[in-house]
């Protein structure tokens, strides 16, 4: 022994220490690399997980997103046909009023007519009646301006007398 080495106490150190690797990897490396391939199984399993939630969500989404767009086009065809009856509604109490307001306008004309007729009738009846007033008031003027110029006339002839 050159050195003084003993081949085999380092022999029997490197056999110890390939035990103690051994015993080390089978208590420690094992155990931590199994753990870890569990997280990492676990985690990839959670992405894969959320990544279908978010497919779904997404599915999801694009559902609700197509019945609001349906809804929107019922809610406005639903309002077309509401201002649709609206406008006919209006359209048909706009012409029952001008049918009423026709009618109130031809009763109003024929109570008009009547009225017209009537006062002409009564008017027709008055007028004979006028004119023998008029008449006589005409010739009860000219009757008593006549007779005044006689009285003047004769009072004359029996002044001058």
């Amino acid at each position: 022994m050159p050195l003084n080495i003993d081949f085999q106490q380092i022999f029997l150190h490197l056999l110890n220490f390939t035990i103690l690797l051994g015993a080390l990897y089978f208590l420690l490396y094992a155990p931590v690399k199994d753990f870890m391939a569990k997280r990492t199984a676990h985690y990839e399993d959670l992405d894969r997980q959320a990544r279908e939630r978010l497919a779904e969500a997404e599915r999801s989404r694009e559902a609700c997103r197509q019945r609001l767009d349906q809804a929107d086009e019922e809610i406005r065809q639903k309002n077309e046909q509401a201002q649709q009856a609206a406008l006919d509604a209006a359209g048909a109490q706009l012409s029952q009023a001008r049918a009423e307001a026709e009618r109130i306008l031809a009763r109003a004309r024929a109570d008009a007519q009547a009225e017209r007729e009537r006062i002409t009738g009564e008017a027709q009846k008055e007028i004979p009646e006028l004119v023998a007033q008029a008449v006589e008031k005409l010739v009860l003027e000219n009757t008593s301006a006549v007779y005044n110029q006689f009285l003047a006339a004769v009072g004359e002839e029996n002044g001058d007398a």
